[in-house]
């Protein structure tokens, strides 16, 4: 169907591209069809040229833009048939008229392109319908019972200058005597309604809501025979001259004439009778009719998906049902009369079209004698006329003055310009003219075919407004001519600099051959040739010398044009400028052209030196040159001049012969040397003897080269200090490093031969190479160590480059800071890294190495032993360069650091927290540990805690607020109570302990940057320690909640002075609970401790297994099996105001309860009032035997015998028993009868139940021996 070409026709006045757009083919319906079959359809094209409609009779077709590839695979943009079908719906009608709408996206990252576009289609039966792209049928309206004669539409436009009145947006639809307007924002909201309805219908078949109604009015036009065409000009104000006039003329000359002059609608219409009429309404004359939409689709929009499904609209399946709703036609507004103001009579003329200008104030009128008169519609005059134009049909086309014209224009500080040309299109004799308003002449002319159509939409997007097209492109084609005998669509672009008068478009001219030639490079395939012709003609041509220069140095600096050509141009020019004026040359010119020739001759000179394999390749990467004589591409002139020389290709004083000739700088070209040298550093490395020889001669030839300056020996070389620079700035530090040692002895030698002396020189630009010697070999100890690439599994990320200039930017903790993310990457442990500082590299570091290898084959995990050792060797070797920057203490501390701040960006990773409090702990010093941990709190930790704390309060829950989720959560809250109790014991410890002083090494003493983490630590104020007791006490509470999933309320066990002191600043004193605390709030918080002693007990190991009964099975070091619950509850109840006796009564009855003897009988040792404790355990023992001789399956018949000897007392208080609270009734007789025996010694014998327990001893003994 469809194929991309670009078609550049040339006028006879100036060349202007008519710029092929679309492509596309109808099919026509019968063979024998005339050829101009076009000029009987109705089309209309979407201002944003993505949807071309062509209808004839009842039939339409719908084009839409889609992309496309070509038989030479390139994509295209074409028109291709989206819908056709009928869209007639009452008997007889046709299409009359149609308008393609835009309608803007009201989404804020909407740049200017539409969200969609309505099909308006006017029909003879006076219906107005509205369709969607796909020819689903959203509204329709009968506002006049005749046939639509032309439909227009008018969009918001941005005022160009202030005072013009801001025009509403409108639909106007012609009848033979009514015009009605359709306000723009009333139908945006209707179609916008309507759509979304067929979208929701589409989607679930629901009901449809009534859309809001139209606002319209309508007039009815008076004193006009015949009217075929119309222009809505939009509301305008007359000046007060104009209003008193017109009051004179129809009030007579005792007319009042009003304080203000009222605002007015002025519509202008042609045809016969008069031969054009101008008609005024005043606002606020007539008040806006509301129509009722009537919507196309029944009550379950049944009807509009069959048609939008079949593509045939009128198709449905309740024929009979819709007919009836369309004979009942709905109710028709009478017209408000309107009056006609004046006209431009002429009886024997009639109007066939009037085209409105984009600014408002002109319009194009055709008529039926082949004329076309230009109208001045403020003043209602015709101000010029075209003849012998038959059949003609009319355009506009605005352009705006672009950035480049204005830059040396005399209106540069006035608003922007636009220019306004008339486009008319001659049928009869085949030809497209551009003419310059408003007296302007012929700019363009085309030769075009007989049967084509001009399409002028005249608008732009509906539902723009001031705030909403702020910072769009709105993207639409103002003229288009579409030509039906080959498919193309084609648009009209006009250069600004054709409006202006000869001595305002000279430079413009000049702009616009800048811009041919900015074209001409662009393009992909040019001839060598071709350019060369191209470029000197251009460059002859532009007068003014600042945009010779423009264009000569984009023509230097386009890398895909030849050396020769280059010269030639360059040469042309130069030749030009000198045969001119000396007095009228520009001198930046003629220097230009002189430094680039001697560029370009340098460059092939230095081509002539190279190999001749190696032209091919230099010929593909021609070199180009800026003003200041560099080459654009440094990297490519460095590797051009001298990497030749450095492999010992090319002869270096040859080489450096040309480039004195060419004057070069040697700073220049000693810059150019070593960008070149760093950026090459493993071709150097590879082969380092030769090419440190040759860049120590390169250097010494160079620094012969430039000016001498008399400088003291003592003092520092400008010419010595640009290669520091350069190696300080540099992050290839090899080959940094080798530069260096290479230019010190350059300058040590040099300096010598000035002293002429015996001694060794010492001079202060010697010491400068020690220095950045020294540093460079620091630095590359520590890149390497940077860049060991992480093990499998670690975090990960890209290393760091550094440089000198980096470290020294990065403040006193950069390299701590660079080596603590290095640790990061490679998941180094905490232990792992002490024992590695510590330097105990000894028998267990190599099982953990062994351990983390895993089960694969033993070459690898020899291999992977060997780079940990290495890993290993390489940070001892970091740390003794920088004994004072990478003490312990300082990479401890920013290793907390680092870790602490990626734990706050993903907080569900709880090792992370973990990991830096484990680092914080092996900081030594008591003040780094205060500070650190100090700000860690304040600034990443509390926040999450106060949050944790009160969701935990609220809903017992831990919800998304704080980012993370349960296991996370109780990780957290561990790492809290451990960093707060490494706060308390460093702020115990900083009195006895004097703060440390950080230093770092001589040679980065020069550190400019930020202070070290260690330093900010050493500046925090202290804490107030009772405060941070508070918040461990609360930690730790909520610790124990969540590990043991416990639902509390945590604020509900303090008073209004505990709560009130939580989440404050730890560094001030606030009020802190005092005295005895209230019964209730201390029973509560006993509670809850003998709840979590409960359910660690319960968390313990079964007490079957082989090492829970004898009580000797070590416990892990944290979760819910930690062997230190039982000690922290204790410590809590001391806090709280919890007798502690209670609770190891209660841990004891509670590990016997688990069948957990042996642990029961260390802690019993402790308990004070054994009176109470044998009590409580004699009701458990009662329990055990009543389980083992009454509920016990597998009981004997000595057992039974035993009960019944029993005496009555004990057997019935036996009876009365409850086993089933017992967690693990099943234990061996041994551990009972050993319990029996610890209630006899720890009864009094004048306990009441003293003689119970004996009588239990009894049957303990009697049941032993029986088993």
């Amino acid at each position: 169907y469809l194929h991309s070409t670009l078609f550049t026709f040339s006028s006879a006045d100036n060349e202007l591209p008519l710029t092929f757009l679309f492509a596309l083919q109808v099919e026509e319906e019968t063979a024998g069809q005339s050829e101009p079959w076009l000029q009987d359809c109705v089309v209309s094209l979407s201002p944003c040229a993505d949807l071309l409609v062509v209808a004839h009779e009842h039939k339409a077709v719908f084009l839409s833009a889609k992309w496309r590839t070509d038989e030479s695979g390139r994509e295209e943009m074409t028109l291709a048939v989206s819908w056709t079908g009928t869209l007639n719906t009452e008997e007889g009608e046709c299409v009359s008229s149609s308008i393609c709408i835009p309608l803007a996206s009201q989404k804020r990252s909407s740049t200017g392109r539409p969200d969609w576009t309505c099909v308006v289609v006017g029909f003879t039966s006076g219906y107005v319908r509205f369709y969607t792209e796909n020819g689903v049928l959203l509204l329709a309206q009968l506002l006049h019972e005749d046939s639509v004669l032309r439909l227009k539409c008018r969009t918001y436009e941005i005022p160009r200058h202030p005072g013009v009145t801001e025009q509403h947006e409108e639909l106007s639809i012609l009848y033979p005597a009514a015009l009605v307007t359709i306000d723009g924002f009333s139908l945006f909201q209707s179609l916008r309604a309507c759509r979304n309805q067929v979208a929701r219908a589409a989607a679930a078949g629901s009901d449809m809501i009534q859309p809001p109604p139209l606002a319209y009015k309508k007039w009815g036009l008076q004193d006009m025979d015949t009217i075929v065409d119309h222009s809505s000009v939009g509301i305008m104000t007359l000046c007060v001259f104009d209003q008193m006039k017109n009051a004179s003329i129809l009030g007579g000359f005792n007319a009042s004439v009003k304080g203000s002059p009222p605002a007015m609608n002025q519509y202008v219409t042609v045809g016969g009778g008069p031969y054009t009429g101008f008609y005024y309404a005043i606002e606020g004359s007539s008040q806006p009719l509301l129509s009722h939409v009537a919507l196309a689709v029944a009550s379950k929009l049944t009807s509009a998906l069959f048609s939008a499904a079949s593509g045939w609209l009128g198709w449905s399946k309740n024929k009979n049902e819709e007919e009836a709703v369309q004979k009942q036609k709905p109710k028709v507004e009478p017209a408000t009369p309107l009056g006609i103001r004046f006209g431009l009579p002429d009886s024997r003329r009639h109007g066939e079209s009037i085209s409105l200008s984009p600014c408002n104030t002109l319009a194009g009128v055709t008529d039926d004698f082949g004329r076309v008169t230009l109208l001045d519609l403020a003043r209602g005059i015709a101000v010029r006329m075209w003849k012998g134009y038959r059949d003609a049909q009319l355009g506009w086309l605005q352009v705006s003055e672009e950035q480049g014209d204005r830059e040396f224009s005399p209106s540069a500080s006035l608003p922007r310009r636009h220019a306004l040309f008339l486009i008319i299109y001659a049928p009869r004799r085949g030809i497209l003219e551009v003419w310059a308003m408003q007296q302007g002449p012929r700019v363009g002319a085309f030769t075009v075919g007989k049967h084509c159509r001009l399409l002028y939409a005249g608008y732009r997007l509906m539902g723009v407004n001031s705030v909403t097209s702020q910072g769009w492109q709105l993207h639409t084609q103002q003229v288009c001519l579409l030509d039906p005998t080959n498919g193309a669509l084609r648009t009209v672009n006009i250069p600004f600099h054709l409006a202006l008068s000869d001595k305002k478009s000279e430079r413009a001219k000049d702009m616009h051959l800048l811009k041919r030639l900015t074209t001409i490079l662009r393009s992909r395939e040019v001839e060598p040739d071709f350019l060369e012709r191209e470029g000197k003609n251009v460059l002859l041509d532009i007068k003014h010398p600042a945009i010779k220069k423009q264009a000569l140095e984009s023509l230097l600096s386009h890398k895909n044009v030849p050396v020769s050509c280059l010269t030639n141009i360059t040469h042309t020019v130069f030749d030009t400028l000198k045969q001119q004026d000396p007095e009228e040359v520009d001198t930046a010119l003629l220097q230009l052209c002189s430094s680039q020739l001697k560029m370009l001759q340098l460059y092939s000179d230095i081509q002539q030196l190279h190999s001749a394999a190696e032209i091919e390749a230099d010929l593909e990467n021609v070199t180009h040159y800026t003003k200041g004589g560099l080459c654009s591409c440094v990297s490519f002139a460095g590797n051009f001049l001298f990497w030749d020389c450095l492999c010992g290709k090319c002869p270096l004083h040859k080489v450096c012969d040309r480039l004195q000739q060419a004057g070069i700088s040697p700073q220049q070209l000693l810059s150019l040397l070593l960008s070149m040298w760093l950026q090459r550093e493993k071709e150097v490395l590879q082969k380092p003897n030769e090419t440190v020889r040759n860049l120590h001669a390169l250097l010494i030839a160079l620094s012969n080269m430039k000016v001498e300056v008399s400088w003291d020996p003592q003092s520092i070389s400008p010419w010595w200090q640009q290669v520091r620079t350069t190696c300080i700035q540099s992050h290839n530090v090899a080959a940094a490093l080798l530069a260096a040692l290479v230019a010190y002895r350059a300058a040590k030698a040099s300096i010598t031969s000035r002293l002429q002396s015996e001694w060794e020189a010492v001079s202060l630009e010697l010491e400068q190479w020690v220095v950045c010697v020294r540093q460079l070999e620091d630095v590359l100890v520590l890149q390497t160590l940077l860049l060991v690439p992480p093990s499998q599994g670690a975090a990960g990320g890209t290393a760091a480059q550094c440089s000198i200039k980096t470290l020294l930017e990065g403040g006193t903790g950069g390299i701590a800071d660079n080596v603590s993310k290095w640790v990061f990457r490679h998941n180094l442990s905490p232990e792992r890294l002490k024992e590695i500082v510590q330097k105990k590299e000894g028998k267990n570091m190599d099982d953990k190495v062994e351990q983390q290898a895993g089960e694969g084959r033993k070459e690898e995990r020899e291999k992977s032993q060997e780079d940990t050792e290495r890993t290993a060797e390489l940070l001892v070797a970091v740390c003794q360069r920088f004994p004072h920057s990478l003490s312990p203490d300082l990479l401890f501390a920013h290793c907390c650091w680092e870790y602490v701040v990626q734990w706050n960006k993903d907080p569900e990773e709880g090792r992370y927290l973990c990991w830096a409090v484990e680092h914080l702990k092996l900081v030594s010093s008591p003040h780094i540990q205060l500070g650190i941990s100090t700000m860690m709190w304040s600034t990443f930790v509390v926040k999450r805690f106060s949050a944790a704390t009160f969701l935990i309060e609220k809903v017992n829950l831990v919800h998304t607020d704080v980012g993370m989720g349960d296991k996370a959560m109780t990780s957290f809250l561990g790492c809290c109570v451990q960093l707060l109790q490494i706060l308390m014991e460093a702020d115990s410890a900083v009195e006895e302990v004097s703060a440390p002083e950080l230093s770092v090494e001589e040679v980065w003493s020069g550190a400019d940057g930020p202070a070290s983490i260690a330093e900010l630590a050493l500046e925090q104020r202290g804490v107030h320690y009772p405060l941070v007791q508070h918040h461990c006490l609360l930690a730790s509470l909520l610790h124990a909640a969540m590990t043991f999933s416990l639902k509390m309320k945590p604020l509900s066990l303090f008073d209004s002075k505990g709560k009130n002191a939580f989440f404050r600043d730890l560094t001030t004193i606030q009020l802190m609970p005092s005295g005895d605390m209230d019964p209730g709030l201390v029973s509560l918080r006993q509670e809850f401790l003998l709840q979590v002693l409960t359910n660690w007990v319960q968390a313990l190991d079964d007490p079957s297994s082989s090492d829970s009964g004898t009580g000797s099975s070590p416990l892990p070091s944290s979760g819910p099996k930690a062997g230190w619950w039982p000690s922290l509850c204790l410590e809590l109840g001391s806090l709280l105001q919890v007798n502690p006796d209670i609770l190891r009564r209660h841990l004891v009855c509670e590990l016997y309860n688990q069948g957990l003897d042996l642990r029961a009988e260390e802690v019993m040792l402790e308990v004070e009032d054994k009176d109470v404790l044998g009590s409580q355990l004699l009701v458990l023992t009662g329990q055990r035997l009543c389980y083992s001789l009454l509920h016990s399956q597998s009981q004997t018949q000595a057992a039974m015998e035993l009960l019944a000897r029993l005496p009555p007392t004990l057997c019935t208080w036996l009876k009365a028993m409850d086993p089933s609270e017992l967690r693990c009734p099943l234990v061996p007789l041994s551990q009972t009868s050993r319990l029996v025996g610890r209630l006899i010694e720890i009864l009094p014998e004048n306990h009441a139940q003293y003689v119970l327990a004996l009588h239990l001893l009894e049957a303990v003994e009697a049941l032993t021996t029986e088993d």
